[in-house]
């Protein structure tokens, strides 16, 4: 069972109030593959330039990856983004975006792309989510998004989220798409749609995540108690990682899987572990040699911290 990613790889510029990096591997596709690898086989489709050399695609490569639809574009130079965070590492100042050769990116599936049983669309052109989503035979597909295509391509959205079989976005997001002013009521608006995702999971930044699906369930997962924040940037994705390549492994196990509300939940909290210590450094650089065993031990710490035994109602009559 394989998932194949498409999206940014990319280079970063990162400052704190704390420390920087002027240019750390990164990106959306990036990101995602070096915590979804946890869990099973990653290919990364994406563009970069001469400048991505091959130290970088070897990182790129960490657990396995498969790098072979990764298209080196002569002559160009790799999508770079640099910002700067705040004291509270909650907001963050973009100082520069240079899109490079993924300003141009047309991606064509191979046919080991294609032929993927899970498949995962990154922040990219809803236009283009849509013709990549038509090119691969999938079971199961996700997709992220941001408010800008919200902004000037919410129709394309639409089409694409209608496309795929789960949705995740954060809570700023999902209001924004919908003109919904809760997360829940966000979730029932989308799901009412002509054509829309079975599920619905929804980033809350440092408060951690919900689980919404059609059928009425839920989940919420609180994010993990950390002593300290490095470097936020590609948190989400390596969350998104985390959910999908769990998904990916169950489906592995048993390809009669239905991807339900209980198998989400539990991909959940292992997309926040795997998060959480994407966070504790700057970019990747703690998961390239993490053990898997790091991953279980913060899975277990969060079972134990929202466990909530039966208890004899205390409430008055």
């Amino acid at each position: 069972m394989s998932v194949t990613v498409v999206g940014s790889i990319a280079f970063d510029g990162v400052s704190t109030p704390y420390d920087r990096r002027d240019r750390l591997p990164g990106g959306a596709a990036f990101h995602f593959a070096q915590a979804a690898s946890f869990f099973t086989d990653v290919r990364v489709v994406g563009p970069v330039g001469d400048d991505y050399g091959d130290d970088h695609m070897a990182l790129l490569a960490t657990r396995g990856t498969n790098v072979d639809d990764v298209d080196r574009v002569a002559g160009g130079k790799t999508f770079f983004w640099k910002g700067h965070y705040h004291e509270d590492l909650n907001t963050r100042d973009t100082l520069t975006t240079e899109l490079g050769v993924f300003e141009t990116f047309e991606p064509e599936l191979s046919d080991a792309a294609a032929a993927s049983d899970v498949l995962f669309l990154a922040n990219i052109v809803p236009a283009i989510q849509r013709k990549v989503r038509a090119q691969s035979s999938a079971r199961w597909s996700a997709l992220d998004s941001m408010n800008l295509w919200i902004d000037i391509a919410r129709a394309d959205l639409v089409a694409a989220i209608g496309d795929v079989d789960c949705l995740i976005l954060n809570d700023e997001e999902l209001a924004q798409l919908t003109d919904q002013r809760t997360t829940y009521a966000a979730a029932r608006a989308i799901f009412a749609w002509e054509k829309a995702p079975s599920a619905i999971i929804a980033k809350q930044g440092s408060y951690g995540a919900q689980l919404f699906t059609a059928d009425g369930g839920g989940f919420t997962v609180p994010v993990f108690p950390l002593e300290s924040v490095v470097d936020p940037t590609g948190a989400g994705d390596s969350f998104a990682g985390g959910v999908v390549g769990y998904v990916a492994a169950r489906l592995a196990a048993d390809p009669s899987l239905t991807v339900d509300r209980d198998v989400l939940a539990t991909a959940l909290v292992y997309g926040t572990a795997t998060a959480s210590h994407n966070v504790e450094a700057f970019g990747a650089e703690k998961l390239y040699e993490l053990p898997t065993s790091a991953i279980e031990e913060r899975v277990a710490r969060l079972a134990q911290l929202t466990r909530f035994d039966d208890v004899p109602v205390a409430l008055r009559g």
